[in-house]
């Protein structure tokens, strides 16, 4: 079987579905419902579409919202065949009703993927006198004096001392700094022969979006022109999902390799499951800094991650199958038209399972008596005095969306109360 899985695309986009952060605040984490949220989420957006009251229109972050027209070929008969299949319309992912098919939001402008650095990095933020930015830095471990945050030692042993320390180093880099500074469990660290400072569950509880590539060859004639890229989806619920969520994603996307195509071209129906239940871990193996920890995702460890997977799958598979996307159509590649029972698609799907890239949760936010979480509902490091994560590591779960919009909401609601 060809291998289907292609490099990440360089588009973005940003959603923020209610039930995700009101599950954060049945747990007990208080201040993380989605009406504490939306402020921050509105507060990052610069946008001229959309219901303002779910919106904002001053914020560093461009977002543009795709129109039918801005899409593919493709991605407009896969559009207008989700319609065929009773998939409600969708105009504005980010507004009040998210379930069903549409394009993307996009923190693109002008062909050009819009991140933190140029967003909130301006010009005038650079030249403050109380910001220092160094390029090419790999941090060993923090500092910790007296059982207090002090800094952070450098790989080259160089010491930054600070009076409060900020990890922002993102799921798998936070979760490794803190292991290596002996914050995590206290026998993964005695093993290493790291001195424990904080006993805690670093790199326990790692959350990331199992992806499965449906995989067509097109016809060359009908296919048309390939950009964007990755421009419509459907956001749906599978039978497992609780009241609220929506736990599957299809993405009509040219993320394909045409060399792998009998017809030379093709693309991939995209199918994710973003509420899953497994969970992974992320431990150290060296003291080194330059030795990458070891990552163990454990996607559909838990047998009902599933059913709701082959789910979207088969539902991928019938869009495929109706006018007018079946018409650009030469043949399905991947599971391919020999997988006709449940069990050939799952074997399918276990073959060739990827990663949507959305690792969250090594560090993540808990109530007081929350046993199994790290930080308390700002980030701060229990125990740890001066010492604060930032990023998705922090996450109680990992959110049914691209995470990217909601750490940068997540760092503007924590800036606000620190």
């Amino acid at each position: 079987m060809p291998d289907f899985r292609a490099r990440q695309s360089a588009v973005c986009f940003g959603e923020h579905p209610p039930s995700d952060f009101d599950r954060w605040a049945k747990r007990g984490l208080q201040g993380w419902s989605f009406e504490d949220l939306l402020p921050a989420f509105r507060a990052l957006e610069s946008t001229d579409v959309g219901d303002p009251a779910w919106h904002g229109c001053t914020g560093p972050l461009a977002i543009t919202q795709l129109v039918h027209n801005d899409l593919s070929t493709m991605q407009r008969a896969f559009v207008d065949a989700a319609l065929a299949q009773g998939i409600p319309e969708v105009d504005d992912f980010n507004g009040a009703n998210p379930d069903g098919v549409g394009p993307y939001p996009m923190n693109v402008r002008d062909g050009v993927r819009i991140n933190t650095g140029m967003a909130y990095l301006t010009e005038a933020v650079r030249a403050r006198a109380n910001l220092t930015i160094r390029a090419d830095i790999l941090v060993d471990r923090v500092l910790v004096e007296d059982g207090r945050a002090a800094g952070v030692i450098l790989a080259d042993g160089t010491e930054i001392r600070a009076r409060e320390v900020i990890l922002s180093a993102g799921t798998y880099g936070s979760a490794a700094i803190l292991l290596r500074s002996g914050i995590g469990p206290a026998g993964d660290l005695a093993a290493l022969d790291i001195p424990v400072v904080a006993d805690l569950p670093v790199g326990l509880r790692l959350q990331d979006h199992p992806f499965y590539y449906n995989a067509y060859a097109a016809d060359p004639a009908s296919i048309g022109e390939q950009t964007p890229v990755i421009g419509a989806k459907v956001w749906t619920a599978s039978s497992r999902a609780a009241e609220g969520e929506l736990d599957l994603h299809i993405t009509a996307t040219h993320l394909f390799d045409h060399t792998t195509s009998p017809t030379g071209v093709g693309f991939v129906l995209a199918v994710a499951l973003v509420r899953p239940h497994s969970q992974g871990t992320l431990t150290l193996v060296s003291r080194d800094p330059a030795a990458a920890p070891r990552i163990d995702i454990n996607f559909l460890a838990e047998p009902d991650d599933r059913r709701p997977l082959i789910e979207g799958i088969e539902l991928a598979r019938r869009l495929g199958g109706t006018h007018p996307l079946a018409d650009l159509i030469d043949r399905e590649l991947n599971p391919g038209p020999q997988a006709v029972h449940t069990a050939e698609i799952e074997a399918s799907m276990l073959a060739t399972l990827d990663t949507y890239h959305h690792p969250t949760s090594t560090a993540p936010m808990g109530a007081d008596d929350d046993p199994t979480a790290v930080t308390d509902r700002l980030g701060a490091v229990r125990g740890v005095p001066g010492l604060r994560v930032v990023d998705a590591s922090i996450f109680p779960d990992v959110p049914s969306a691209a995470t990217n919009l909601t750490v940068i909401a997540a760092a503007e609601h924590i800036a606000r109360q620190i």
